[in-house]
């Protein structure tokens, strides 16, 4: 038995506590700064590693050096304090593609204390109005394509992908107004004048909507500390790495799973990050073969989509640089995993569980030994708790016992942006978030995500999960994707 403080037994093998019922990680526990006043871009430029290139734009092979990007990050954040009196709590919204500039502007607005909330850019303009309606932003950066979706609004908009130098003697009757090109701002010499406020752990820093555990989207808010220890969980996750892998961004920065891991978390670690602006699977693997890329983020769909198209794939691509595939945003079910492996033997598969309300951050499996455990989520991330609840009774259930899952550790969202109900139903008093997912945690402490709490179908007095009978129809060969639904 572990002892995980002077009051309470864990089980070594499940990380149980018979006593409270709660579910220890097993992992090394994260350090975590003691200085209460640190944001995460500083905590990010501080990291020390060998890598040389930080990104690189998939079509036209445009980079940008570790060193190019803490400058251009310098001159934004500089531009948007002196000149655009960006403040302390100011929220700014972020309409984009992926980009190699996406980071550069996320870490430049955080740098302030200013808060970004992101929107998907096929979202209409009257979905992206109700965000902004909500979220409250006094500035926009967007690219020229994506302007109409703004043109409703009166937001101030600085402009991405425009190097023509932009003059603010626009037309106050065009909307939206363009007051800045980006590329303008990187070019600009850091101002000797700019006034840094102090921003702590504890500060907002990020502001991102998510259909949360009740389905209606809500504002996601994550501090500094929030994300600081998500890049600690990514980095431990990663530390054998420095700078010597490649990866090809595949997810949207704009969702909680690309923001946190790659235009962020893998700074720390010195990896090379190739953007693909919009996912295309040929793009895809073109990408992992002209850039020898080693580690490949996806989610379940794209999984599936290589295991069906494997012989053709290999015929048309060399991915022999390939060594690592990361999935997460959804379980991956048994039969998909050992699809697989069974297409691409020499590639790795590592599984990972979180939320938008956990920074991202939940379980993970970290080793290809710890994969074989086929259908699982991963072990508790480092410094995470776990409580297995009756969604009925409320009971903390022990070892091997399905329920809701409730989690509690340092990447717990603070709440629910201007939404007191929906965080006081979603967060109890002890700090336990309600995640909505049906799941179980075996005897060796691994986590296995059943289905959602909400799509679970009742059938003659049996709870039947979707996923499973998704995950079955996907095994036939002629079934490209599923869904289940009462």
């Amino acid at each position: 038995m572990l002892m995980a403080n002077d009051m309470i037994t864990v089980d070594p093998k499940s990380g149980f506590c018979e006593s409270n019922s709660i579910f220890y990680s097993k992992r090394k526990q994260l350090l975590l700064p003691c200085n209460e006043n640190l944001d995460i871009t500083t905590f990010l430029s501080s990291k020390v590693h060998r890598g040389k290139t930080a990104y690189i734009d998939s079509s036209t092979g445009e980079s940008l050096t570790f060193s190019q990007l803490w400058k251009a990050v310098d001159s934004v954040s500089s531009f948007l304090s002196v000149d655009l009196k960006i403040r302390k709590g100011d929220v700014i919204l972020i309409l984009s593609p992926n980009s190699i500039f996406f980071p550069i502007i996320c870490l430049s607005i955080m740098s302030l204390g200013a808060i970004i909330t992101t929107t998907n850019p096929l979202n209409t303009p009257q979905e992206i109005d109700k965000q902004i309606s909500d979220s409250n932003p006094i500035l926009a950066f967007t690219t020229q394509s994506l302007l109409p979706k703004l043109a409703s609004t009166n937001l101030p908009v600085i402009l991405i992908g425009d190097s023509t130098p932009i003059t603010r003697s626009l037309s106050a009757t065009t909307k939206p107004l363009i007051i800045a090109s980006l590329e303008e701002m990187m070019r600009k010499e850091p101002s000797p004048f700019r006034v840094k406020e102090r921003v702590g752990l504890d500060d907002t820093a990020t502001l991102l909507y998510s259909s949360g555990t009740t389905g209606v989207s809500k504002g996601v808010i994550s501090s500094h500390g929030n994300l600081i220890a998500m890049v600690q969980t990514i980095s431990n996750r990663l530390k054998d790495s420095d700078g010597s892998q490649t990866y090809v961004c595949t997810v949207p920065m704009f969702h909680i799973y690309g923001l946190c891991a790659f235009a962020s978390g893998l700074l720390a670690c010195g990896s090379t990050v190739v953007v693909l602006s919009k996912f295309e699977l040929d793009e895809m693997l073109s990408a992992v073969e002209r850039y020898r890329a080693t580690c490949l983020p996806l989610v379940p769909p794209i999984l599936v989509a290589l295991i069906n198209n494997a012989e053709n794939i290999w015929k048309k691509y060399d991915l022999s640089s390939l060594k690592t595939v990361l999935c997460g945003g959804a379980p991956l079910s048994k039969e998909v995993t050992e699809g697989f492996v069974e297409k691409y033997p020499n590639v790795s598969i590592l599984q990972g569980y979180g939320l938008t309300e956990t920074t991202g951050i939940g379980a993970s499996t970290d080793s290809q030994e710890e994969s074989r455990r086929y259908g699982t989520a991963g072990l508790l991330s480092p410094s995470m708790e776990a409580k297995i609840v009756d969604p009925e009774t409320g009971t903390a259930l022990q070892v091997n016992q399905t329920g809701e899952l409730w989690v509690r550790g340092p990447t717990v969202m603070k709440g629910y942006f201007s939404n007191m109900e929906a965080t006081t139903s979603t967060i109890n008093s002890e700090g336990w978030l309600r995640t909505g997912d049906i799941c179980y945690i075996d005897n060796g402490g691994y986590l296995f995500v059943v289905d959602r709490l909400k799509e679970l179908i009742k059938y003659k007095g049996y709870q039947v999960p979707p996923a499973e009978l998704e995950a079955l129809l996907l095994t036939h060969a002629d079934i490209s994707d599923a869904a289940v639904i009462p």
